[in-house]
């Protein structure tokens, strides 16, 4: 296929996925080895048009950031909504740095490792919807600096490709009483720091090879507008399903989708 129609397929898979709980790492990483695209230009490519769909985060929820940094002066609980996004950042972060090449080297050129953890992540999507504790928390800008901290060391399981950024943190704060949708909306909020970082690590480590793409920037411009066009709906579409329905349909999307990912690897 012509190099444009992989730029809409990738930003379009970027866009559906980042948002909601079916790892947006590995399904590009099979759907860019299901297009036969190579290593190089098309892993810096995927990197690069996560910024539309924090872009999206931005835009949407552009009233409630500008609120916060307009009090931020003199309103300590502006002050403590910033502080539990860095507390609930650094832990993945930390890692991330201090891990970036064997995740990079090894956990990202595993499809097998990807399609395991999409199958026990949609499990646990699973069990969670069902057994998690009565929520005690409902306002995502509110949530207490323990609980943020929690929910940093649960997004560090997405660091595994498969796992789900996402998936990760809403779990990890419907353990600790967090409300679906809140839940929902914190992962957006804390994805803007986390992804932006990994992007400045992958960015730095990948210099060179970002010098070399400068004559493709058509395809990383039709990619990062694609993914941002597509986020925008994603999120609000996200949040409705997640209050009507759970986390069951993420699950077993999952699930399928690794299913079909192993037999595709080992029986064809």
């Amino acid at each position: 296929m012509p190099d444009w129609i992989n730029a809409v397929i990738l930003g379009v898979v970027e866009g559906l996925t980042e948002f909601i709980p079916v790892s947006s790492t590995g399904m590009l990483l099979l759907t860019k080895r299901l297009l036969g695209l190579p290593d190089g230009f098309w892993d810096t490519f995927a990197v690069l048009i996560q910024l539309g769909a924090i872009l999206a985060v931005v835009v949407l929820y552009f009233g409630r950031f500008w609120n916060v940094l307009v009090r931020l002066p003199s309103d300590p609980q502006a002050r403590k909504f910033v502080l539990s996004l860095l507390i609930a950042f650094l832990p993945a972060a930390t890692i991330g740095v201090l891990a970036h090449d064997f995740i990079k080297k090894v956990l990202f050129d595993s499809p097998t490792t990807q399609c395991i953890s999409l199958i026990l992540g949609g499990i646990i999507l699973l069990f969670i919807d069902r057994l998690a504790p009565p929520p005690r928390r409902t306002d995502s800008m509110r949530l207490p600096l323990g609980t943020a901290l929690g929910i940093g060391l649960f997004q560090c399981f997405a660091l595994i490709p498969g796992a789900s950024r996402s998936g990760s943190t809403i779990v990890g704060s419907m353990l600790l009483g967090v409300e679906k949708k809140a839940a929902a909306e914190f992962s957006f909020f804390l994805a803007i720091p986390i992804m932006a970082g990994a992007f400045v690590v992958d960015a730095y480590k990948n210099r060179h090879e970002l010098m070399a793409v400068k004559g493709e920037i058509p395809l990383i411009a039709i990619g990062f507008g694609v993914s941002f066009v597509v986020a925008l709906v994603v999120i609000r579409a996200m949040l409705a399903l997640l209050t009507r329905r759970g986390m069951a349909p993420f699950g077993w999307f999952r699930i399928l989708v690794g299913g079909a990912g192993l037999a595709a690897l080992y029986l064809l």
